[in-house]
């Protein structure tokens, strides 16, 4: 680890408080010209460190750059977030991820990025994210479980996205299935879930939950600023987004160890914003109004078709009706 993210890692421990720059120094092996360079370095990069004589520096509370050491003073997974990676900016979080997947990474092991310069949603579409306003992060997961659980993984991401935006800035937040997380009627955040079969052990080898949230962002461009808002936009509140990004490791860790007793699907139902409502249903470049009766065992949305015949189904893009 460089010498400045070890210097932050202690300002972040003290995060509101003055810490001496000797107590910094001996601890590091430093000097304390060398702290006060560090101090600099950090500072260039965009936080903001208080120095006052006789006191040392302080880490100002309202410093909102994501970074492991202030996510990590909010974690309290075992496994998951324990290897973490954190960039100004990738292409894609899911596909650097998926790389390193690829290459064996470990269950648990987070990708998140300030920016995504090619953010990818479902069905190929471009995800909006631009730099320090949102959340944006993928998590690389072995669950050990089979096809069938494949869905499910979606499902259980969404309750504890929602759970983990609900705790941090208390907004309550309804899902859209089967990926979407919404709030004052308007999009706030998309899950992309991309697997991988295991062909010999007949399962999954992994999955890669990426997740996007709009945290601060006032201004959406013209093609979304219908359908899109941010946590900031329904509150009108800032949030911490290194406390939002652990919380949603933390809720998220909780509910896929619990993935098979499907507790997270009763707070999935509760939360959907589609069951009971008529809904646009496109399959196959095929459109039909259907009424969404429930949510199956296995994630899958129940329908009810005009002609009273009733179908489980995977896959689609759908829309709430007036």
């Amino acid at each position: 680890m460089p010498l400045k993210d070890k210097v932050l890692e202690i300002l972040e421990e003290n995060r509101g408080r003055s810490v001496s720059g000797n107590k910094i120094a001996v601890p590091l092996g430093m000097t304390r010209s060398a702290v006060w360079k560090a101090v600099k370095q950090l500072r260039e990069e965009g936080y903001t460190i208080t120095a006052v004589t006789n006191r040392g520096y302080c880490l100002t509370s309202d410093n909102d750059i994501l970074n492991e050491p202030s996510i990590y003073s909010y974690l309290r997974t075992e496994r998951l977030g324990r290897k973490m990676d954190v960039f100004k900016s990738v292409d894609s979080t899911n596909s650097f991820a998926k790389s390193l997947a690829q290459l064996g990474a470990v269950h648990g092991t987070t990708v998140i990025a300030e920016q995504q310069t090619s953010g990818r949603g479902r069905h190929g579409k471009k995800f909006y994210s631009p730099n320090n306003q949102g959340i944006y992060m993928s998590v690389v997961v072995r669950p050990g479980l089979s096809v069938d659980y494949a869905m499910t993984i979606t499902s259980c991401a969404a309750v504890a996205v929602a759970e983990a935006i609900e705790t941090v800035s208390g907004l309550e937040c309804g899902i859209k299935w089967v990926n979407d997380i919404y709030a004052g009627g308007k999009k706030l955040c998309g899950i992309l879930t991309e697997a991988a079969i295991g062909v010999e052990q007949g399962g999954l080898e992994y999955a890669i939950i990426g997740i996007g949230i709009n945290v601060s962002n006032m201004i959406f461009p013209k093609d979304i600023e219908d359908i899109a808002t941010s946590i900031r936009a329904e509150t009108g509140k800032n949030v911490n987004r290194s406390q939002l990004a652990a919380e949603i490791l933390n809720s998220l860790e909780y509910h896929l160890d619990n993935i098979t007793s499907q507790e997270f699907l009763s707070e999935y139902r509760r939360r959907s914003i589609l069951i009971g409502k008529r809904i646009s249903l496109t399959r196959n470049e095929i459109t039909e109004n259907v009424e969404c009766i429930g949510i199956d065992g296995f994630g899958k949305l129940l329908i009810r078709k005009d002609d009273g015949s009733e179908e489980a189904i995977s896959g689609g893009i759908v829309s709430l009706l007036e």
